[in-house]
């Protein structure tokens, strides 16, 4: 007679909680002012101002932005500002920085609205392989907000953890 195959995973009380289930659908957009700027370096408010307001905005529809500057220039911080201010009716959110400072800002926005409640005395396992670019910071805010509830936090898969936390 053979034994039957228990699998002790899909039958215990871990939780495995997978970054990738949360990321939030939108285009990621890296918008770089470098050209608007006279010779690549100068902003000239007049101009930027005309390439401002002449410019189709309503293509980044749903996006997210990070605006950036490519070159060494000082730029003020009203000229981000501006940008800001037209893309407000389209995007979904918009920083200064990367896409993975935009990544992390949009996780960040996702992980505080996040309900851990329901993780009360739980061990959790949080998932580490994903095919989205889930930023590195999004692991440690998301760890840090379970610490308080979870019962253990492990990273990884079920068959293979790393333990981080038991309380």
């Amino acid at each position: 007679m053979q034994d039957e195959i228990i699998n002790r995973v899909a039958n215990s009380k871990l939780v495995t909680l997978n970054l990738e289930d949360y990321y939030p659908e939108g285009r990621r957009v890296l918008f770089d002012i470098k050209d608007w700027l006279f010779e690549g370096f100068v902003l000239r408010e007049k101009d930027f101002r005309n390439q401002v307001s002449e410019y189709d905005w309503s293509q980044y529809k749903g996006s997210y932005i990070a605006l950036t500057c490519s070159s060494d220039a000082i730029i003020p911080g009203w000229a981000f500002m501006l940008l800001s201010i037209q893309l407000e009716p389209y995007v979904k959110k918009t920083i200064i920085g990367n896409l993975e400072a935009l990544e992390t800002s949009i996780y960040q926005d996702v992980l505080n609205d996040l309900d851990v409640s329901t993780f009360k005395d739980k061990p959790i396992i949080i998932k580490g392989c994903s095919k989205k670019p889930v930023p590195q910071n999004a692991y440690i805010m998301l760890a840090t907000k379970l610490k308080p509830v979870a019962r253990s936090i492990m990273y990884g898969e079920a068959c293979s953890s790393v333990p981080l936390f038991k309380k």
